[in-house]
């Protein structure tokens, strides 16, 4: 029998409902099923949240990873997409993909540190390693399939409806954001294949260099990707240590990238407001670090 982690049980039910009761209970099958169709060696899995995920090993004894979620789930089929556009070119390679069973097989990085152990003591380092992987991942040919980041309006749309905004994320800072994005969108000089959930734990050391896991997969100005780098790792942490690196960091990620400084600016702003978003909507009842980087961010400008 597979392991299957208690938080993964309970996110699949809040996240797919009925849907996701039912791929739980078929997941020992189906990983079954795709072990044998795929020639893998079944070893142990990650304790990762919304996806089941674990380590195997090929018939030629070359490392992986397997990953499955519900086949009716548009996350995976973006991943695969995105992943399938890098070609392994800043970012794990895809091997293999069964759309019917949920599943990817994607290349291991090997050895899989994460970039957050230079934080904070080497987060110019941190930083500089995830400015490699985003050039690497923008130089990447446009692909059909994935959804356009100015779609993200309606998440602001739909908080505001709901007027969440009386909670601890500022309803003046949603709309400012939700304002920003379609201001970006429109004034974007070109569209790159985005990771667009590009953390600290999302980079991690392969041989001698860096690459990127667990795409989000969309399509936009190259700009949205430099939010997450500046209210990770830790979110949840609201203290100044890290909130302190925020300045040299959005320097950074903007000079690596060729981005003018407001504009990065401005759509780190815009990713940190739409983080606060999902997380109200998801029941969070506090705000976490990155209302704090949407406040600081903000200051820039007006």
């Amino acid at each position: 029998m597979i392991e299957v982690p208690g938080a993964l049980r309970r996110n699949a039910v809040a996240a797919w409902g009925e849907q996701g009761r039912r791929w739980l209970a078929e997941l020992p099958e189906s990983v079954a099923d795709v072990c044998r169709s795929w020639g893998l060696e079944l070893g142990e899995p990650y304790a990762l949240s919304f996806h089941w995920v674990a380590r195997v090993r090929r018939d030629d004894g070359t490392a992986a990873v397997l990953k499955l979620g519900p086949p009716e789930s548009d996350d995976l089929r973006r991943e695969a997409l995105a992943l399938g556009a890098y070609g392994g070119d800043g970012a794990v390679r895809l091997l293999a993909r069964d759309p019917g069973r949920g599943a990817v097989l994607l290349e291991r990085a090997e050895p899989g540190r994460m970039v957050r152990e230079l934080v904070p003591r080497r987060d110019a380092d941190a930083t500089a390693a995830t400015v490699d992987v985003l050039r690497r991942l923008h130089a990447a040919d446009v692909v059909d399939g994935l959804p356009d980041v100015a779609t993200l309006g309606a998440d602001f749309a739909r908080h505001l409806g709901a007027d969440h905004g009386r909670g601890p994320l500022p309803r003046v800072l949603v709309e400012r954001a939700a304002e920003l994005l379609g201001d970006l969108c429109a004034s974007a000089e070109r569209r790159v294949v985005l990771h667009g959930d590009l953390h600290h734990d999302n980079v991690l050391r392969h041989g001698d260099g860096w690459v990127a896991i667990d795409p989000h997969g969309a399509v936009g100005d190259p700009g949205f990707d430099v939010g997450p780098p500046l209210y990770n790792p830790d979110p949840d942490r609201v203290d100044g240590e890290l909130l302190a690196l925020v300045p040299a960091r959005v320097e950074q990620l903007a000079d690596g990238l060729g981005i003018a400084l407001d504009r990065a600016s401005a759509w780190g702003f815009v990713a940190a407001v739409l983080s606060e978003v999902w997380d109200a909507e998801g029941g969070a009842s506090d705000g976490g670090r990155a209302l704090r980087v949407a406040e600081l961010l903000v200051r820039r400008l007006d």
